[in-house]
C-alpha cells in the first residue's frame, strides 16, 4: 500500500460537528438554553459577591476554614491537592488545547480548531478581566498551606478547566456515539477535571467556594456561547473544500 493510502486509512478526517445538522454531539435548543442560563446565577453571584451579600460571606468562610483544618491535619492531602492544581492549572490546559488545535488542522477539522481556539481563548480574556472589575481579595489565611498571587473572582483554574472539559465533551464525543464505554470515558474525564481542579483551589485555601463556582458557570455559558455562535455560522456558510 502507498503511503498516501495508509494515511486516508489510518487517520481519516475527523468529521466537522459544526456542520448543518444540529450540532456538536447533536446541540438543541434545550442544551443551548440550559448552557446560556449559566449567565444568569454568576452574574447573581457576583454581584453579592461585590455587595459583600453577609450569608455568602459567612458560607464562603465556614467552608474556607473547615478545609483550611482538614489540610493542616493531612500534609499528605495537600499534596495530593497540589499537584492535581498544577497539572491542571491554566497554562498546562492550554497547552493541551493547542496540541489539540494541531491535531484538529491535521485531520482537516479546520471549523472544529478555530472553535477551540476562540474558546479558550474567550474565556481565558475573559477571566483576568472579571477579576479586576470584581475586584475581590483571596482569602487571608493563617500559616496557609499554598499561596497564589492576584485577585479572587472568579476562579481562573476552575474558569478553564471548565472551558478544557467542554472542548473535551465537543470534540470527541461524537465520535463516541455508538459505545457507552467510550462515552462514560469522556464524560468521566471532563467532570473530573471540572470539578477536582475546582474543588483543589478551595482545598488549597486560595480560593473562596464562590469564586470556583463562578469559574464553573463562566466557563458552561463561554463554551455554550461558541458552540452556539460556530454552529449557526456553519449552517450559513458553503462547506469546506
Amino acid at each position: 500500500m502507498s503511503a498516501s493510502g495508509w494515511r486516508t486509512t489510518a487517520c481519516p478526517p475527523v468529521r466537522d460537528p459544526f456542520g448543518p445538522a444540529d450540532g456538536p454531539s447533536g446541540l438543541r435548543p434545550g442544551h443551548t438554553a440550559s448552557g446560556l442560563s449559566m449567565l444568569v446565577p454568576f452574574v447573581l453571584l457576583a454581584t453579592l459577591v461585590v455587595g459583600d451579600w453577609p450569608p455568602l460571606r459567612r458560607l464562603d468562610a465556614a467552608i474556607t476554614a473547615d478545609l483550611h483544618d482538614f489540610a493542616h491535619d493531612h500534609p499528605a492531602w495537600v499534596s495530593v491537592m497540589g499537584l492535581w492544581t498544577d497539572v491542571f492549572a491554566p497554562m498546562p490546559l492550554r497547552a493541551g488545547a493547542l496540541c489539540l488545535v494541531v491535531w484538529l488542522a491535521y485531520r482537516g477539522a479546520r471549523r472544529l480548531a478555530v472553535w477551540v481556539t476562540t474558546t479558550m481563548v474567550l474565556g481565558g480574556l475573559l477571566g483576568p478581566l472579571l477579576k479586576l472589575v470584581v475586584g475581590r481579595p483571596r482569602p487571608d489565611l493563617p500559616e496557609p498551606v499554598a499561596l497564589a498571587p492576584g485577585l479572587s473572582f472568579p476562579s481562573g483554574h476552575a474558569l478553564n478547566a471548565a472551558l478544557a472539559a467542554g472542548v473535551l465533551l465537543v470534540v470527541f464525543l461524537p465520535r463516541t456515539r455508538a459505545r457507552s464505554a467510550a462515552r462514560a470515558a469522556v464524560w468521566s474525564a471532563a467532570l473530573a477535571i471540572a470539578l477536582v481542579t475546582g474543588f483543589s483551589r478551595i482545598a488549597l485555601g486560595v480560593h473562596w467556594t464562590s469564586d470556583v463556582v463562578a469559574g464553573w458557570l463562566l466557563g458552561t455559558a463561554v463554551v455554550t456561547a461558541t458552540t452556539v455562535a460556530f454552529t449557526l455560522l456553519a449552517r450559513r456558510s458553503p462547506p469546506d473544500d
